[in-house]
């Protein structure tokens, strides 16, 4: 479906602050297996510094949380993840009760933005039908 097909469903915006969510991760190491799918993780590896683009995929499922209108423990973390595609673009997928929540609300696509700067990482979610 391309980005001018559809109707529009939801639209959700989220802000990570980066040195916060630096210093979560580094107080509660566990957070990344909670937060993260293994291949988002494996995806970064080898990168000189992975945060800002996890701060942008956590502010991601916070996004599609607030396109569907559902609070935070509506889906779990892992229900909701990001892929690249070859090229770089980030793709959003779906599983699970966030998957449900979406087929009820008649979402059959997403569309996603990711952009981070030293401080800040923001995640843009459109839900179209």
């Amino acid at each position: 479906m391309s980005a001018t097909s559809g109707s529009v469903v939801g639209i959700g915006v989220d802000a990570v602050e980066i040195m916060r969510f630096r210093e979560s991760l580094s107080r509660t190491p566990t957070l990344l297996g909670r937060m993260f799918t293994a291949h988002e993780v494996t995806s970064l590896e080898g990168r000189s510094d992975s945060v800002p683009s996890l701060a942008a995929r956590f502010a991601a499922r916070e996004a599609v949380m607030k396109a569907m209108g559902v609070g935070l423990g509506a889906f779990d973390f892992h229900d909701v993840w990001v892929e690249n595609e070859e090229g770089g673009r980030p793709v959003l997928q779906v599983s699970g009760r966030a998957d449900a929540l979406a087929r009820e609300r008649g979402i059959s696509s997403w569309h996603l933005s990711l952009t981070h700067t030293d401080g800040l990482a923001i995640a843009y979610v459109v839900a179209t039908r």
